[in-house]
């Protein structure tokens, strides 16, 4: 296999969330899982800026102004969909009601640390929006991500050096190349994609990392 585009790690993250979920959407490859859910299971989505029960991207004659994601990307809306203040969006983030938020990252220590609000760079303009939020508060944390930055560099790293989003807050890691888990003394490989064997990924990444297939 060759490595996955966006939209097909979107799909891959999108067959692992479980009927009856809540799930937050990030901004990015986070918001195309959206239009990969399985058709029989209900899983009602929700966006911090007050809207439970998102729809996939609108389109076309779908488009409505007023109807956004936190991302400003125009959205629909499912059958129940409910609206309400920020602040009341921002309480069932901390308050645990969310069961999944999927974010892109930065980088991701072995110990499952988050780093995706900002880099080391003096031109980068912060943006941790809800992130900080749903990284402690949601039930489960799902990240993905090309495995290497442009310069080549793998975005797994043994600690991170940009400013945390939150530590040890990591469950999966859905990257172009594989899929990790964290939450062991090393990151688990439940799936390589790529044409390479474990020791060649190893190489890679630059880190110890056990096999869970």
């Amino acid at each position: 296999m060759t490595r996955l585009t966006r939209e097909q790690i979107a799909a891959r993250v999108a067959l692992d969330i479980p009927d009856g979920s809540y799930v937050n959407l990030g901004i990015g490859v986070p918001t195309l899982v959206a239009d990969f859910l399985p058709s029989d299971r209900e899983i009602i989505l929700h966006t911090e800026n007050g809207l439970l029960g998102m729809g996939g991207a609108a389109i076309g004659d779908e488009i409505d102004e007023d109807l956004i994601n936190a991302g400003k990307i125009y959205v629909t809306e499912t059958p129940g969909a409910s609206y309400f203040h920020h602040a009341d969006s921002f309480a069932m983030m901390r308050g645990g009601h969310i069961d999944v938020c999927v974010l892109g990252a930065y980088q991701v220590s072995q110990s499952g640390d988050l780093a995706n609000w900002r880099t080391n760079s003096p031109t980068a303009i912060p943006g941790v929006g809800g992130a900080m939020d749903l990284a402690v508060g949601a039930r489960k944390v799902y990240v993905v991500m090309e495995l290497l930055s442009k310069t080549g560099e793998s975005k797994i790293v043994s600690e991170c050096t940009y400013p945390l989003t939150g530590r040890a807050c990591i469950d999966r890691a859905y990257t172009d190349v594989a899929l990790f888990e964290f939450g062991g003394e090393r990151p688990l490989v439940r799936e390589i994609y790529d044409d390479i064997t474990l020791d060649e990924l190893i190489a890679q990444v630059g880190i110890p990392l056990d096999d869970g297939r």
